[in-house]
């Protein structure tokens, strides 16, 4: 066995099945983590990633969210490349909108004036997208982060940094995890001709005053206690 999959649902919908269906045929294991079932408590998006991930036993776990659906050679795209080089911890596929445009996931560490601008209502004012990389590579190219949406891990990468910080709540988890990956000298990779829609409701950025406003900003902060040194840049 070469990959799992993890698939982690808050609020369970119709697209979880089309997620399940996408990846089912391209893995070795999957384990589906329902929030409000599987756990006595509700856990945080990082706790139950961790959960879920604990129940495999692949070199390589695919972290998903349910609106996502991969393409039938997504899977195996992302395995390969991470297999060429032995330091390729966390990598990512190309992100698309349902209607199939391209939708913004190689990403910058925040910083915190960009935070500002992104997180409050300056956003109307100033350029929100500050932390997307400008370019579009048509090959594989290196990532500071990528959207947790669907990742695909390496275990060795997950086992030694201690997986996801459950700290956090539902925000933040993908970036600490991939600054803890770049301290410790792990790579990121942006993979393009791995395809992956993903639904993304994006609720933090349409409207300002929402529980994932409060989750995102409590994300921001517990990044900027862990990481101060980054967020001065």
């Amino acid at each position: 066995m070469s990959v799992a999959a993890v698939v982690i649902v808050h609020e369970e919908g119709p697209e979880l099945a089309r997620c399940v269906a996408s990846l089912e045929p391209q893995v070795d294991e999957l384990v589906v983590i329902r929030n409000l079932v599987d756990n006595a408590r509700p856990l945080g998006f990082a706790a139950n990633a961790n959960q879920g991930i604990a129940r495999t036993n692949t070199p390589f776990v695919v972290v998903a969210n349910p609106d996502t659906e991969a393409a039938p050679d997504a899977v195996g795209i992302l395995r390969d490349f991470a297999e060429s080089r032995p330091r390729a911890g966390i990598v990512g596929p190309q992100l698309l909108y349902p209607d199939g445009t391209y939708q913004p996931s190689r990403r910058h560490f925040p910083t915190v004036g960009g935070t500002l601008v992104r997180r409050t209502p300056l956003r109307k004012l100033l350029n929100p997208d500050y932390h997307y990389y400008v370019d579009r590579p048509e090959e594989p190219a290196q990532a500071e982060w990528m959207l947790g949406a669907f990742l695909l891990l390496r275990r060795e990468l997950f086992d030694e940094l201690g997986g996801f910080d459950e700290g956090y709540r539902l925000y933040g988890e993908d970036i600490d995890l991939a600054y803890r990956a770049d301290r410790a000298g792990w790579e990121r990779w942006y993979i393009p001709t791995a395809r992956v829609t993903h639904v993304h409701a994006r609720v933090s950025d349409r409207r300002f005053l929402t529980r994932h406003t409060l989750w995102h900003w409590q994300g921001v902060l517990r990044f900027a206690m862990k990481h101060p040194e980054r967020l001065r840049g």
